[in-house]
C-alpha cells in the first residue's frame, strides 16, 4: 500500500514536472525553410518562451541531430557540424519574453550540404541555436531545418550582396558645387521573389551620421524597432517585382535631385522596407512570442554601405573626366536624333586594360534595346536600322561598358541621351 502511494505520488510529480518543462521549453518559427543550395540565404527567426533566465550561446549549422540530454532538444552531431555563425553576422535582439535571430546561411555552408548530399545523407540540413540557462538549470538547444532547394519562388526573399555605384567609377566622386552628379544604381543578388519597397534618401553635411543599425534592412530587426531608424531627406521611393532570376540593377533616383549646392561630403542610402513574403513569415503564436505575423520579406544580415560623393574640389582617379583610364564617347553626339530605316555608328576612346567593350542602347526607363560586345581592337559598333523601331518612340541613350578579359567592368562611360 505504502509502495502504490508513493508510485502514484512519484508519477503525479513527474506529470508536473513534464508539463512544467513543456510550458517552459523554447519554440521557434519558422520550424523549416527552403535555402538556396548554390549560395548564401537570409531567414527572420523568432524564438518565444524564452523566459528570464534563459541567454542565447553559439548557432551551428549541422547535417544531422542527436539528443542534448541532459540538457533539452536535439543539438548537432559532432562530426557534421558544416560552421558555425560569424560573430559580424550575428544580428540577433533579445526582447520582452522573445528572440529574433537573422539565419545567415554562408555559400560556404550550404556547398558542404549540397556535397553530403550528393553523398548520398539527407538533402535537408540544420541550424541549432543553443540557450544558457542562467539560473544553473539545464540548457536548450533549439534547431531549424533547412531544405536544399533552388534560389527561386520557394525561397524567402532575401538580399545576399548590394553594391551602390555611380555610372562614373571612381573611389571618391567629387562633384562641383551646383553641377549633376552621375546616375546612381544598385546591383542586387537576392533569393526568392516578390516586391522590393524602399526609398532613396541622402546624407547632408551638417546631419548625424548613420551607424550601422540604420544601415541595416527594416526586415532584419524586430517587429517593436521596426520604424525606429534614422531617417533623412528622401530623394524618390520605388515598388519593384523582383522576378526568381537572383539578379536586378535597380535605378536610383533622378540624378538631378541629388544635392550639390552646399560643399562637403554626402552619403547616398539604399533604405529597404519589409514586404509580405509568405516563404519566410514568422508566426508570432507558434513561437510562443505573441500574436500575429511578422513580414520579413527582402532581409538581409548585414548593412547596406553608403554611396559616398564629395561636393568642392579634388580629383576623382577613375572618373571618365579626368583619368586617362576612362571611356570618352565620340559619336552620336548628345541628343542627336537616330533616323528611322537607317544605321547608327557609335564610337568611344581606347582604355588600356579592356579585352572587349559592350554597347548598352536603352530607353530612359531602363528598358534594354540593344547589347553588342566587341573585340579590343575595335572602338566602333554600326547598330542596325531597326534601332529607333525598336524603341518604340521612347527617348533612348547609350554608354560603353569596357570589361577585362574574365569579363569583369574595368570602366564605364556616362550616359549620353539619343533623340528619335
Amino acid at each position: 500500500m505504502r509502495r502504490s502511494a508513493w508510485f502514484a505520488l512519484f508519477s503525479i510529480a513527474a506529470v508536473a514536472s513534464t508539463a512544467h518543462g513543456a510550458r517552459a521549453q523554447i519554440r521557434v518559427n519558422p520550424t523549416g525553410v527552403n535555402v538556396n543550395a548554390q549560395g548564401a540565404t537570409s531567414v527572420f527567426l523568432t524564438f518565444g518562451g524564452l523566459g528570464p533566465s534563459y541567454v542565447a550561446a553559439e548557432s551551428m549549422w549541422c547535417g544531422a541531430l542527436l539528443p542534448a540530454a541532459p540538457d533539452v532538444g536535439t543539438k548537432c552531431a559532432p562530426s557534421t557540424i558544416f560552421g558555425r555563425l560569424p560573430a559580424r553576422y550575428d544580428l540577433s535582439r533579445a526582447g520582452a519574453g522573445s528572440f529574433t535571430d537573422i539565419m545567415s546561411i554562408p555559400p560556404s555552408v550550404s556547398r558542404r550540404a549540397y556535397q553530403a548530399a550528393v553523398a548520398g545523407d539527407n538533402s535537408a540540413f540544420f541550424y541549432v541555436r543553443r540557450f544558457v540557462n542562467t539560473a544553473g538549470g539545464r540548457d536548450q538547444y533549439v534547431a531549424v531545418t533547412c531544405r536544399l532547394a533552388g534560389g527561386g519562388a520557394r525561397v524567402p526573399l532575401s538580399l545576399t550582396d548590394v553594391r551602390l555605384a555611380f555610372e562614373v567609377e571612381a573611389p571618391v566622386l567629387f562633384i562641383a558645387a551646383g553641377s549633376v552628379p552621375p546616375s546612381v544604381s544598385a546591383e542586387i543578388a537576392y533569393t526568392g521573389t516578390g516586391r522590393l519597397m524602399g526609398r532613396w534618401e541622402i546624407v547632408q553635411p551638417g546631419d548625424e551620421l548613420p551607424d550601422q543599425r540604420d544601415l541595416l534592412t527594416e526586415a532584419a530587426l524586430p517587429p517593436d524597432e521596426r520604424g525606429s531608424q534614422r531617417r533623412y531627406a528622401q530623394l524618390e521611393r520605388f515598388n519593384v517585382f523582383l522576378p526568381p532570376t537572383g539578379k536586378y540593377t535597380l535605378r536610383g533616383p533622378d540624378a538631378s535631385r541629388l544635392p550639390t549646392r552646399l560643399e562637403g561630403s554626402y552619403q547616398v542610402l539604399l533604405r529597404i522596407e519589409a514586404s509580405d513574403d509568405k516563404e519566410g513569415d514568422s508566426n508570432l503564436a507558434s513561437a510562443g512570442a505573441g500574436t500575429g505575423v511578422v513580414h520579413s520579406g527582402a532581409v538581409a544580415g548585414f548593412p547596406i554601405p553608403a554611396l559616398r560623393y564629395v561636393v568642392g574640389t579634388g580629383g576623382s582617379e577613375l572618373s571618365a573626366s579626368r583619368s586617362p583610364n576612362g571611356i570618352r564617347l565620340l559619336v552620336p553626339q548628345e541628343n542627336v536624333l537616330v533616323p528611322r530605316n537607317q544605321g547608327v555608328d557609335f564610337a568611344w576612346s581606347e582604355v588600356a586594360r579592356a579585352a572587349l567593350y559592350e554597347l548598352q542602347i536603352e530607353t530612359r526607363d531602363g528598358l534594354a534595346v540593344l547589347n553588342a560586345v566587341v573585340a579590343r581592337g575595335s572602338l566602333r559598333y554600326s547598330a542596325p536600322p531597326w534601332l529607333a523601331d525598336r524603341a518604340g518612340g521612347k527617348p533612348l541613350r547609350w554608354r560603353v561598358v569596357a570589361l577585362d578579359a574574365g569579363g569583369g567592368v574595368v570602366v564605364r562611360s556616362v550616359w549620353r541621351s539619343l533623340g528619335n
